[in-house]
Protein backbone atom coordinates (compact mmCIF):
# COMPACT_ATOMS: atom_id res chain seq x y z
CA UNK A 1 0.00 0.00 0.00
CA UNK A 2 1.35 3.16 -0.83
CA UNK A 3 0.66 6.54 0.32
CA UNK A 4 1.25 9.78 -2.20
CA UNK A 5 2.22 12.60 -0.55
CA UNK A 6 -0.23 15.64 -1.43
CA UNK A 7 1.34 17.90 -3.71
CA UNK A 8 2.35 21.53 -1.72
CA UNK A 9 3.74 24.49 -4.08
CA UNK A 10 4.89 27.26 -1.87
CA UNK A 11 4.06 31.01 -2.65
CA UNK A 12 6.52 33.27 -3.70
CA UNK A 13 7.25 36.12 -1.59
CA UNK A 14 5.67 38.33 -3.58
CA UNK A 15 2.81 36.20 -3.61
CA UNK A 16 2.99 36.29 0.05
CA UNK A 17 3.04 39.79 0.62
CA UNK A 18 0.43 40.58 -1.21
CA UNK A 19 -1.78 38.12 0.54
CA UNK A 20 -1.04 39.58 3.57
CA UNK A 21 -2.04 43.04 2.10
CA UNK A 22 -5.24 42.33 0.23
CA UNK A 23 -7.84 39.84 -0.41
CA UNK A 24 -7.78 39.76 -3.92
CA UNK A 25 -4.47 37.99 -3.55
CA UNK A 26 -6.73 34.69 -2.61
CA UNK A 27 -9.20 35.00 -5.14
CA UNK A 28 -8.65 31.65 -7.03
CA UNK A 29 -8.56 30.98 -10.63
CA UNK A 30 -11.71 30.84 -12.46
CA UNK A 31 -11.94 27.09 -13.50
CA UNK A 32 -14.56 26.17 -16.55
CA UNK A 33 -17.21 23.56 -15.02
CA UNK A 34 -18.64 21.00 -16.68
CA UNK A 35 -22.13 21.94 -15.91
CA UNK A 36 -22.28 24.93 -14.49
CA UNK A 37 -23.42 28.41 -16.61
CA UNK A 38 -20.28 29.84 -17.90
CA UNK A 39 -21.52 33.28 -15.52
CA UNK A 40 -21.18 31.12 -12.32
CA UNK A 41 -17.90 30.81 -10.52
CA UNK A 42 -17.31 27.42 -9.67
CA UNK A 43 -14.47 25.11 -8.87
CA UNK A 44 -13.60 21.65 -10.16
CA UNK A 45 -14.14 20.97 -6.32
CA UNK A 46 -17.80 21.27 -6.69
CA UNK A 47 -18.29 19.74 -9.82
CA UNK A 48 -19.79 15.50 -10.43
CA UNK A 49 -16.87 13.90 -9.77
CA UNK A 50 -15.26 12.75 -13.40
CA UNK A 51 -15.00 8.61 -13.75
CA UNK A 52 -10.90 8.65 -13.11
CA UNK A 53 -11.46 9.87 -9.60
CA UNK A 54 -14.47 7.05 -8.36
CA UNK A 55 -12.00 5.19 -6.20
CA UNK A 56 -14.05 4.12 -3.55
CA UNK A 57 -15.19 0.40 -3.36
CA UNK A 58 -17.14 -1.29 -0.81
CA UNK A 59 -13.69 -2.01 1.32
CA UNK A 60 -13.20 2.14 1.34
CA UNK A 61 -16.51 2.69 2.73
CA UNK A 62 -15.81 -0.09 5.74
CA UNK A 63 -12.46 2.23 6.26
CA UNK A 64 -14.50 4.85 6.64
CA UNK A 65 -16.42 3.83 9.00
CA UNK A 66 -14.12 2.38 11.31
CA UNK A 67 -12.10 5.53 11.03
CA UNK A 68 -15.12 7.26 12.06
CA UNK A 69 -16.72 5.01 15.12
CA UNK A 70 -13.50 3.55 16.20
CA UNK A 71 -12.00 6.72 18.51
CA UNK A 72 -12.05 8.07 21.73
CA UNK A 73 -15.25 9.13 22.26
CA UNK A 74 -17.21 5.94 21.07
CA UNK A 75 -15.39 3.82 23.23
CA UNK A 76 -16.41 6.31 26.02
CA UNK A 77 -20.04 7.21 25.07
CA UNK A 78 -21.32 3.56 26.22
CA UNK A 79 -19.88 3.65 29.82
CA UNK A 80 -21.02 7.09 30.19
CA UNK A 81 -24.42 6.07 29.50
CA UNK A 82 -24.48 4.49 33.22
CA UNK A 83 -23.83 7.51 34.86
CA UNK A 84 -27.15 8.92 34.15
CA UNK A 85 -29.12 6.08 35.70
CA UNK A 86 -29.25 3.76 32.97
CA UNK A 87 -27.89 0.11 32.94
CA UNK A 88 -25.78 -1.53 31.00
CA UNK A 89 -28.41 -3.31 28.57
CA UNK A 90 -29.71 0.02 28.03
CA UNK A 91 -26.44 1.12 27.06
CA UNK A 92 -26.23 -1.81 24.33
CA UNK A 93 -29.80 -1.31 23.02
CA UNK A 94 -29.47 2.56 23.03
CA UNK A 95 -26.38 1.89 20.63
CA UNK A 96 -27.86 -0.62 18.48
CA UNK A 97 -31.00 1.86 18.26
CA UNK A 98 -28.91 4.89 17.39
CA UNK A 99 -26.64 2.66 14.79
CA UNK A 100 -29.67 1.94 12.93
CA UNK A 101 -31.15 5.69 13.39
CA UNK A 102 -28.07 6.85 12.02
CA UNK A 103 -27.70 4.12 9.29
CA UNK A 104 -30.90 4.57 7.17
CA UNK A 105 -30.79 8.53 6.28
CA UNK A 106 -27.08 7.78 5.44
CA UNK A 107 -27.59 5.29 3.24
CA UNK A 108 -30.42 6.70 1.28
CA UNK A 109 -29.00 10.02 1.27
CA UNK A 110 -25.04 8.39 0.29
CA UNK A 111 -27.19 6.79 -2.44
CA UNK A 112 -28.15 10.38 -4.07
CA UNK A 113 -23.80 11.49 -3.71
CA UNK A 114 -23.27 7.56 -5.16
CA UNK A 115 -25.74 7.76 -8.18
CA UNK A 116 -25.04 11.36 -9.10
CA UNK A 117 -21.58 12.02 -7.96
CA UNK A 118 -22.21 15.52 -6.02
CA UNK A 119 -21.50 16.93 -2.55
CA UNK A 120 -24.39 17.25 -0.09
CA UNK A 121 -24.26 21.31 -0.56
CA UNK A 122 -24.89 20.93 -4.70
CA UNK A 123 -27.47 18.36 -3.61
CA UNK A 124 -29.61 20.08 -0.78
CA UNK A 125 -30.36 23.25 -3.45
CA UNK A 126 -33.06 21.10 -5.07
CA UNK A 127 -34.87 20.93 -1.61
CA UNK A 128 -34.43 23.85 -0.33
CA UNK A 129 -34.09 26.51 -3.29
CA UNK A 130 -30.21 27.69 -4.60
CA UNK A 131 -29.95 30.69 -1.82
CA UNK A 132 -31.76 29.03 1.06
CA UNK A 133 -29.52 26.05 0.79
CA UNK A 134 -26.97 28.16 1.88
CA UNK A 135 -28.84 28.03 5.33
CA UNK A 136 -28.50 24.38 5.57
CA UNK A 137 -24.35 24.64 4.34
CA UNK A 138 -23.56 27.06 7.07
CA UNK A 139 -25.51 25.44 9.57
CA UNK A 140 -23.68 22.37 8.59
CA UNK A 141 -20.53 23.98 8.33
CA UNK A 142 -21.01 25.43 12.02
CA UNK A 143 -21.80 21.71 13.60
CA UNK A 144 -18.92 20.38 11.61
CA UNK A 145 -16.32 22.78 12.85
CA UNK A 146 -17.67 22.40 16.44
CA UNK A 147 -17.33 18.72 16.34
CA UNK A 148 -14.03 18.65 14.86
CA UNK A 149 -12.80 20.49 18.15
CA UNK A 150 -14.48 17.97 20.08
CA UNK A 151 -13.00 15.26 18.74
CA UNK A 152 -9.50 16.86 19.17
CA UNK A 153 -9.76 16.76 22.66
CA UNK A 154 -9.98 13.35 22.66
CA UNK A 155 -6.33 13.37 20.26
CA UNK A 156 -4.38 15.66 23.09
CA UNK A 157 -5.16 13.61 25.70
CA UNK A 158 -3.58 10.71 23.66
CA UNK A 159 -0.60 13.02 22.64
CA UNK A 160 -0.50 14.05 26.95
CA UNK A 161 0.18 10.36 27.67
CA UNK A 162 1.99 9.51 24.24
CA UNK A 163 4.27 12.13 25.54
CA UNK A 164 4.13 11.03 29.20
CA UNK A 165 5.47 7.67 28.52
CA UNK A 166 8.53 9.07 27.14
CA UNK A 167 9.40 11.65 29.19
CA UNK A 168 7.29 11.13 32.77
CA UNK A 169 8.02 14.42 33.70
CA UNK A 170 5.78 16.10 31.40
CA UNK A 171 2.69 14.80 33.07
CA UNK A 172 3.85 17.02 35.86
CA UNK A 173 4.36 20.08 33.77
CA UNK A 174 3.79 23.66 35.71
CA UNK A 175 0.34 25.23 34.63
CA UNK A 176 0.88 28.78 33.97
CA UNK A 177 -3.04 29.52 32.84
CA UNK A 178 -5.70 30.67 35.10
CA UNK A 179 -8.23 28.74 36.28
CA UNK A 180 -10.88 30.68 34.39
CA UNK A 181 -9.17 29.30 30.47
CA UNK A 182 -10.58 26.01 31.89
CA UNK A 183 -7.67 24.86 30.64
CA UNK A 184 -3.89 23.83 31.50
CA UNK A 185 -1.11 24.46 30.09
CA UNK A 186 0.23 20.83 29.96
CA UNK A 187 -3.35 20.44 27.85
CA UNK A 188 -2.57 23.42 25.84
CA UNK A 189 0.45 22.28 24.44
CA UNK A 190 -1.04 19.13 23.78
CA UNK A 191 -3.64 19.97 21.78
CA UNK A 192 -1.24 21.87 19.63
CA UNK A 193 0.86 19.32 19.10
CA UNK A 194 -2.19 16.90 17.91
CA UNK A 195 -2.85 19.93 15.73
CA UNK A 196 0.50 19.71 14.31
CA UNK A 197 0.19 16.02 13.58
CA UNK A 198 -3.10 16.52 12.06
CA UNK A 199 -2.34 19.29 9.97
CA UNK A 200 -0.89 17.27 6.51
CA UNK A 201 -3.33 14.50 6.51
CA UNK A 202 -5.83 17.70 5.88
CA UNK A 203 -4.18 17.86 2.57
CA UNK A 204 -5.08 14.62 1.26
CA UNK A 205 -7.51 14.73 -1.51
CA UNK A 206 -11.02 13.07 -0.71
CA UNK A 207 -10.83 10.55 -3.22
CA UNK A 208 -7.39 9.27 -2.21
CA UNK A 209 -8.26 9.24 1.96
CA UNK A 210 -8.75 5.55 1.80
CA UNK A 211 -5.73 4.93 1.53
CA UNK A 212 -5.68 6.44 4.73
CA UNK A 213 -8.86 4.94 6.56
CA UNK A 214 -7.31 1.29 5.58
CA UNK A 215 -4.29 1.56 7.41
CA UNK A 216 -6.38 3.08 10.45
CA UNK A 217 -8.96 -0.09 10.27
CA UNK A 218 -5.57 -2.61 10.03
CA UNK A 219 -3.92 -0.86 13.08
CA UNK A 220 -6.24 0.38 15.63
CA UNK A 221 -8.91 -2.10 15.46
CA UNK A 222 -6.16 -5.17 16.99
CA UNK A 223 -4.97 -2.15 19.52
CA UNK A 224 -8.37 -1.83 20.89
CA UNK A 225 -9.02 -5.62 21.23
CA UNK A 226 -5.68 -5.93 22.58
CA UNK A 227 -6.08 -3.36 25.40
CA UNK A 228 -9.73 -4.77 26.06
CA UNK A 229 -8.31 -8.24 26.48
CA UNK A 230 -5.25 -6.72 28.68
CA UNK A 231 -7.78 -5.28 31.41
CA UNK A 232 -10.22 -8.30 31.65
CA UNK A 233 -7.26 -10.43 32.05
CA UNK A 234 -5.62 -8.29 35.02
CA UNK A 235 -9.26 -8.24 36.26
CA UNK A 236 -9.46 -12.09 36.36
CA UNK A 237 -12.81 -11.73 34.39
CA UNK A 238 -14.47 -9.98 36.81
CA UNK A 239 -16.66 -6.62 35.93
CA UNK A 240 -18.51 -4.37 37.99
CA UNK A 241 -20.51 -2.99 35.47
CA UNK A 242 -21.35 -5.62 33.20
CA UNK A 243 -24.50 -6.33 34.66
CA UNK A 244 -24.90 -3.24 36.22
CA UNK A 245 -28.93 -2.58 36.42
CA UNK A 246 -30.51 0.84 35.97
CA UNK A 247 -31.30 3.06 38.58
CA UNK A 248 -33.95 4.81 37.67
CA UNK A 249 -37.35 3.84 37.14
CA UNK A 250 -40.57 5.03 35.76
CA UNK A 251 -41.06 7.68 33.94
CA UNK A 252 -37.95 9.06 34.67
CA UNK A 253 -36.86 6.02 33.17
CA UNK A 254 -38.44 6.03 30.06
CA UNK A 255 -37.31 9.95 29.37
CA UNK A 256 -33.99 9.39 30.34
CA UNK A 257 -33.85 6.56 27.63
CA UNK A 258 -35.12 8.33 24.93
CA UNK A 259 -33.05 11.69 25.93
CA UNK A 260 -29.98 9.64 26.31
CA UNK A 261 -30.89 7.66 22.82
CA UNK A 262 -31.09 11.23 20.98
CA UNK A 263 -27.64 12.41 22.28
CA UNK A 264 -26.25 9.41 20.55
CA UNK A 265 -28.19 9.80 17.22
CA UNK A 266 -27.61 13.11 17.35
CA UNK A 267 -23.46 13.23 17.86
CA UNK A 268 -23.52 11.20 14.64
CA UNK A 269 -26.06 12.55 12.78
CA UNK A 270 -23.89 14.94 10.52
CA UNK A 271 -22.91 11.77 8.67
CA UNK A 272 -26.68 11.63 7.57
CA UNK A 273 -26.24 14.72 5.77
CA UNK A 274 -22.82 14.52 4.71
CA UNK A 275 -22.47 10.95 2.84
CA UNK A 276 -22.91 12.53 -0.72
CA UNK A 277 -19.53 14.25 0.06
CA UNK A 278 -17.81 11.02 0.10
CA UNK A 279 -20.39 8.58 -1.84
CA UNK A 280 -19.78 10.65 -4.93
CA UNK A 281 -16.62 8.98 -5.04
CA UNK A 282 -18.27 5.52 -5.69
CA UNK A 283 -17.06 3.19 -8.03
CA UNK A 284 -20.61 1.80 -8.24
CA UNK A 285 -24.13 2.08 -6.36
CA UNK A 286 -23.87 -1.41 -4.92
CA UNK A 287 -20.60 0.28 -3.07
CA UNK A 288 -22.91 1.94 -0.47
CA UNK A 289 -25.11 -0.66 0.66
CA UNK A 290 -21.88 -1.85 2.93
CA UNK A 291 -22.66 0.93 5.46
CA UNK A 292 -26.09 -0.75 6.19
CA UNK A 293 -24.66 -3.51 8.63
CA UNK A 294 -21.54 -1.74 9.39
CA UNK A 295 -22.66 1.42 11.04
CA UNK A 296 -24.66 0.00 13.51
CA UNK A 297 -22.49 -3.55 14.57
CA UNK A 298 -19.19 -0.93 15.06
CA UNK A 299 -21.01 1.21 17.89
CA UNK A 300 -22.14 -0.94 19.34
CA UNK A 301 -19.03 -3.20 19.34
CA UNK A 302 -16.77 0.05 20.40
CA UNK A 303 -19.19 1.15 22.99
CA UNK A 304 -19.23 -2.65 24.50
CA UNK A 305 -15.38 -2.47 24.17
CA UNK A 306 -15.88 0.83 26.82
CA UNK A 307 -18.15 -0.46 28.80
CA UNK A 308 -16.33 -3.87 29.58
CA UNK A 309 -12.88 -1.83 29.81
CA UNK A 310 -14.75 0.73 32.69
CA UNK A 311 -16.10 -2.18 34.60
CA UNK A 312 -13.14 -4.33 34.27
CA UNK A 313 -11.02 -1.00 35.42
CA UNK A 314 -13.30 -0.49 38.59
CA UNK A 315 -12.34 -3.78 39.67
CA UNK A 316 -8.46 -3.09 39.49
CA UNK A 317 -7.84 -0.07 40.23
CA UNK A 318 -11.27 0.81 42.13
CA UNK A 319 -12.09 3.69 39.91
CA UNK A 320 -14.42 4.00 36.46
CA UNK A 321 -11.48 4.72 33.78
CA UNK A 322 -13.47 5.69 31.02
CA UNK A 323 -11.35 6.68 28.39
CA UNK A 324 -8.54 3.99 26.96
CA UNK A 325 -6.47 7.15 27.52
CA UNK A 326 -6.63 6.33 31.35
CA UNK A 327 -5.81 2.91 31.06
CA UNK A 328 -2.68 3.71 29.59
CA UNK A 329 -1.99 5.83 32.48
CA UNK A 330 -1.94 2.71 34.51
CA UNK A 331 0.86 1.25 32.25
CA UNK A 332 4.28 1.39 34.49
CA UNK A 333 8.01 0.35 33.94
CA UNK A 334 9.96 0.54 30.81
CA UNK A 335 7.80 -1.89 28.64
CA UNK A 336 4.58 -0.62 29.50
CA UNK A 337 5.53 2.80 28.61
CA UNK A 338 7.02 1.79 25.54
CA UNK A 339 3.35 -0.10 24.69
CA UNK A 340 1.64 2.65 26.07
CA UNK A 341 3.69 5.31 23.57
CA UNK A 342 2.57 2.99 20.19
CA UNK A 343 -1.12 3.08 21.54
CA UNK A 344 -1.39 6.30 22.02
CA UNK A 345 -0.04 6.82 18.79
CA UNK A 346 -2.59 4.85 17.56
CA UNK A 347 -5.35 6.55 19.06
CA UNK A 348 -3.93 9.49 17.54
CA UNK A 349 -4.36 8.61 14.26
CA UNK A 350 -7.79 7.24 15.16
CA UNK A 351 -8.88 11.01 15.73
CA UNK A 352 -7.40 12.53 12.83
CA UNK A 353 -9.10 9.97 10.63
CA UNK A 354 -12.32 10.42 12.44
CA UNK A 355 -11.99 14.25 12.25
CA UNK A 356 -11.14 13.76 8.39
CA UNK A 357 -14.08 11.67 7.79
CA UNK A 358 -16.85 13.02 10.07
CA UNK A 359 -15.78 16.89 9.69
CA UNK A 360 -13.00 18.56 8.00
CA UNK A 361 -14.16 17.71 4.55
CA UNK A 362 -17.75 18.26 4.93
CA UNK A 363 -16.86 22.25 6.66
CA UNK A 364 -14.48 22.53 3.15
CA UNK A 365 -17.17 21.23 1.01
CA UNK A 366 -19.33 23.53 2.51
CA UNK A 367 -17.40 26.92 2.38
CA UNK A 368 -15.80 25.79 -1.01
CA UNK A 369 -19.65 26.06 -2.05
CA UNK A 370 -20.16 29.74 0.08
CA UNK A 371 -16.91 31.40 -1.65
CA UNK A 372 -15.70 29.39 -4.17
CA UNK A 373 -13.75 32.13 -5.58
CA UNK A 374 -11.11 31.62 -2.64
CA UNK A 375 -11.67 28.56 -0.59
CA UNK A 376 -11.59 25.22 -2.40
CA UNK A 377 -11.48 21.70 -0.76
CA UNK A 378 -7.87 22.25 0.38
CA UNK A 379 -8.38 25.41 1.97
CA UNK A 380 -11.56 24.28 3.68
CA UNK A 381 -9.99 21.74 5.38
CA UNK A 382 -7.10 24.08 6.84
CA UNK A 383 -9.94 26.56 8.13
CA UNK A 384 -12.29 23.97 9.61
CA UNK A 385 -8.74 23.14 11.57
CA UNK A 386 -8.22 27.06 12.63
CA UNK A 387 -12.01 27.92 13.34
CA UNK A 388 -13.14 24.41 14.81
CA UNK A 389 -9.77 23.41 16.74
CA UNK A 390 -9.55 26.71 18.49
CA UNK A 391 -11.56 29.64 17.81
CA UNK A 392 -15.04 27.77 19.01
CA UNK A 393 -13.15 26.83 22.02
CA UNK A 394 -14.21 22.76 22.29
CA UNK A 395 -12.48 22.13 25.80
CA UNK A 396 -15.25 23.87 27.50
CA UNK A 397 -17.84 21.21 25.70
CA UNK A 398 -16.33 18.07 27.23
CA UNK A 399 -15.81 19.18 30.73
CA UNK A 400 -18.51 16.65 31.80
CA UNK A 401 -20.53 13.97 30.70
CA UNK A 402 -23.51 16.13 31.41
CA UNK A 403 -22.46 18.61 28.73
CA UNK A 404 -21.01 16.48 26.47
CA UNK A 405 -24.45 14.65 26.16
CA UNK A 406 -26.23 17.75 26.26
CA UNK A 407 -24.15 19.29 23.29
CA UNK A 408 -24.99 16.23 21.36
CA UNK A 409 -28.59 16.38 21.71
CA UNK A 410 -28.30 20.35 20.29
CA UNK A 411 -26.76 18.21 17.53
CA UNK A 412 -29.73 16.63 16.50
CA UNK A 413 -32.23 19.28 16.60
CA UNK A 414 -30.79 21.00 13.47
CA UNK A 415 -29.75 17.88 11.54
CA UNK A 416 -32.56 15.58 11.51
CA UNK A 417 -35.04 17.64 9.85
CA UNK A 418 -32.50 18.95 7.47
CA UNK A 419 -31.77 14.97 6.79
CA UNK A 420 -35.16 14.20 6.31
CA UNK A 421 -36.12 16.67 4.31
CA UNK A 422 -32.92 15.82 1.65
CA UNK A 423 -34.32 11.96 2.36
CA UNK A 424 -38.22 12.40 1.30
CA UNK A 425 -36.99 15.12 -1.48
CA UNK A 426 -35.50 12.85 -3.42
CA UNK A 427 -37.42 9.60 -3.00
CA UNK A 428 -40.92 10.47 -2.18
CA UNK A 429 -40.86 13.94 -4.05
CA UNK A 430 -38.84 13.55 -6.96
CA UNK A 431 -38.79 10.34 -7.41
CA UNK A 432 -34.92 9.84 -7.77
CA UNK A 433 -35.10 12.35 -10.64
CA UNK A 434 -32.65 15.63 -10.34
CA UNK A 435 -31.53 17.82 -12.97
CA UNK A 436 -28.09 18.59 -11.81
CA UNK A 437 -26.54 20.81 -14.09
CA UNK A 438 -29.95 22.98 -12.93
CA UNK A 439 -28.26 22.23 -9.24
CA UNK A 440 -25.67 24.85 -10.20
CA UNK A 441 -27.70 27.55 -12.32
CA UNK A 442 -29.08 30.49 -9.51
CA UNK A 443 -31.72 31.20 -12.46
CA UNK A 444 -32.42 26.91 -12.88
CA UNK A 445 -35.45 24.91 -12.36
CA UNK A 446 -34.43 24.83 -8.27
CA UNK A 447 -34.77 28.72 -8.15
CA UNK A 448 -38.08 28.51 -6.91
CA UNK A 449 -38.92 31.94 -5.74
CA UNK A 450 -36.61 34.42 -4.17
CA UNK A 451 -34.36 30.86 -4.40
CA UNK A 452 -36.11 29.40 -1.66
CA UNK A 453 -38.46 26.75 -1.57
CA UNK A 454 -41.25 28.09 0.93
CA UNK A 455 -42.13 24.12 1.73
CA UNK A 456 -38.72 23.92 3.12
CA UNK A 457 -39.07 27.09 4.90
CA UNK A 458 -42.19 25.96 6.55
CA UNK A 459 -40.93 22.35 7.81
CA UNK A 460 -38.27 23.72 9.76
CA UNK A 461 -39.99 26.62 11.60
CA UNK A 462 -42.83 23.76 12.49
CA UNK A 463 -39.83 21.18 13.33
CA UNK A 464 -37.95 23.67 15.23
CA UNK A 465 -39.23 26.85 17.20
CA UNK A 466 -41.02 23.97 19.00
CA UNK A 467 -37.43 22.48 20.14
CA UNK A 468 -35.85 25.92 20.29
CA UNK A 469 -37.09 26.00 23.96
CA UNK A 470 -35.72 22.67 25.37
CA UNK A 471 -32.41 23.52 23.84
CA UNK A 472 -32.24 26.24 25.63
CA UNK A 473 -32.92 24.49 29.20
CA UNK A 474 -30.29 21.87 28.41
CA UNK A 475 -27.49 24.11 28.25
CA UNK A 476 -28.85 26.48 31.06
CA UNK A 477 -30.99 24.31 33.09
CA UNK A 478 -30.76 26.38 36.57
CA UNK A 479 -31.87 29.53 34.99
CA UNK A 480 -34.70 28.55 32.12
CA UNK A 481 -37.87 27.07 33.00
CA UNK A 482 -40.34 25.52 31.12
CA UNK A 483 -42.99 23.10 31.16
CA UNK A 484 -42.26 19.53 31.37
CA UNK A 485 -44.27 18.52 27.90
CA UNK A 486 -41.34 20.99 26.28
CA UNK A 487 -38.37 18.81 27.98
CA UNK A 488 -39.72 15.64 26.67
CA UNK A 489 -40.14 16.55 23.61
CA UNK A 490 -36.61 17.83 23.45
CA UNK A 491 -35.70 14.91 24.25
CA UNK A 492 -36.73 12.75 21.37
CA UNK A 493 -35.52 15.49 19.32
CA UNK A 494 -34.27 13.31 16.68
CA UNK A 495 -36.95 10.68 15.99
CA UNK A 496 -39.50 13.74 16.40
CA UNK A 497 -37.81 15.78 13.73
CA UNK A 498 -36.70 13.15 11.40
CA UNK A 499 -40.05 11.71 10.90
CA UNK A 500 -41.97 14.93 11.35
CA UNK A 501 -39.98 16.67 8.57
CA UNK A 502 -40.73 13.77 6.09
CA UNK A 503 -44.38 13.71 6.86
CA UNK A 504 -44.68 17.47 6.15
CA UNK A 505 -42.29 18.08 3.45
CA UNK A 506 -44.40 15.11 1.58
CA UNK A 507 -47.58 16.55 2.51
CA UNK A 508 -47.16 20.01 1.27
CA UNK A 509 -45.25 18.96 -1.93
CA UNK A 510 -48.50 16.25 -2.37
CA UNK A 511 -51.43 19.35 -2.15
CA UNK A 512 -48.72 22.32 -3.68
CA UNK A 513 -46.40 20.79 -6.10
CA UNK A 514 -43.35 22.88 -7.83
CA UNK A 515 -44.06 21.68 -11.15
CA UNK A 516 -41.30 23.10 -13.14
CA UNK A 517 -38.78 20.87 -11.10
CA UNK A 518 -40.79 17.57 -11.83
CA UNK A 519 -39.02 15.58 -14.04
CA UNK A 520 -39.80 12.39 -16.02
CA UNK A 521 -35.80 11.25 -16.07
CA UNK A 522 -32.91 12.30 -14.55
CA UNK A 523 -30.99 15.18 -15.98
CA UNK A 524 -26.83 13.89 -15.26
CA UNK A 525 -25.30 17.34 -17.64
CA UNK A 526 -22.36 14.94 -18.23
CA UNK A 527 -21.91 12.48 -20.87
CA UNK A 528 -20.70 9.31 -18.88
CA UNK A 529 -22.98 6.61 -18.42
CA UNK A 530 -24.01 6.33 -14.06
CA UNK A 531 -23.49 2.65 -13.52
CA UNK A 532 -26.76 0.15 -12.99
CA UNK A 533 -29.10 2.74 -14.76
CA UNK A 534 -29.38 2.88 -18.45
CA UNK A 535 -28.78 5.98 -20.39
CA UNK A 536 -31.62 7.26 -22.61
CA UNK A 537 -30.07 7.30 -26.06
CA UNK A 538 -32.77 9.96 -26.91
CA UNK A 539 -31.15 12.48 -24.58
CA UNK A 540 -32.08 15.83 -24.17
CA UNK A 541 -34.58 15.90 -27.45
CA UNK A 542 -37.10 13.37 -25.90
CA UNK A 543 -37.07 15.10 -22.33
CA UNK A 544 -37.79 18.18 -23.68
CA UNK A 545 -41.49 17.58 -24.07
CA UNK A 546 -42.20 16.76 -20.29
CA UNK A 547 -39.31 19.44 -18.71
CA UNK A 548 -38.69 22.97 -19.31
CA UNK A 549 -36.43 22.59 -23.15
CA UNK A 550 -34.44 25.78 -21.60
CA UNK A 551 -32.44 23.86 -18.80
CA UNK A 552 -31.06 21.25 -20.98
CA UNK A 553 -28.46 22.08 -22.37
CA UNK A 554 -26.57 20.50 -25.69
CA UNK A 555 -25.23 17.10 -25.53
CA UNK A 556 -26.87 16.30 -21.26
CA UNK A 557 -27.49 12.32 -20.80
CA UNK A 558 -31.33 11.92 -19.80
CA UNK A 559 -31.70 8.77 -17.27
CA UNK A 560 -34.78 7.45 -16.74
CA UNK A 561 -35.17 5.82 -12.74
Amino acid sequence: MKFSAPTITLPSRSEVIARLTTVEAWKLPKQTSSVAPAHVWTNADQDPVPPEKRTWGPWAFAGYWFSDLVTVATWEVGSSMLTVGLGTRDAILIMLVAGICNMIPTVLNGAIGARLHIPFPIVVRASYGYWFSYFCVISRAILAAFWLGVQSVGGASAVTQAITCIWPSYASLPNQLPTSAMITTQWMVSYVIFHIIQFPFLLIPSHKLQKLFLAKSILVPPMAIGMLIWICVTAKGSNAILNQPATLTGSAYAWTWLATLTSITGGFSTLAVNMPDFSRFSKNEQANLWQIPIIPVLKIVTALFGIVATGASRVVYGEDLWSPIDLIAKWTGSGGRFLGFVCSMLWILAQVCCNISANSVSFANDVTTLVPRFINIRRGTILCSIIGGFALVPWLMVSSAYVFLAFMSGYAIFLAPMAGILTCDYYLVRRGKYDVPGLYDPNGRYYYKYGTNWRAVVVLLAVLVPLLPGLAYSVSPNTVSIPQGLVNLYNISWLYGFHLSIGIFWALNYFFPAPETLLSATITGFPSTIEGLAVDERGAESLAESVDEKTVSTGEKAIPT
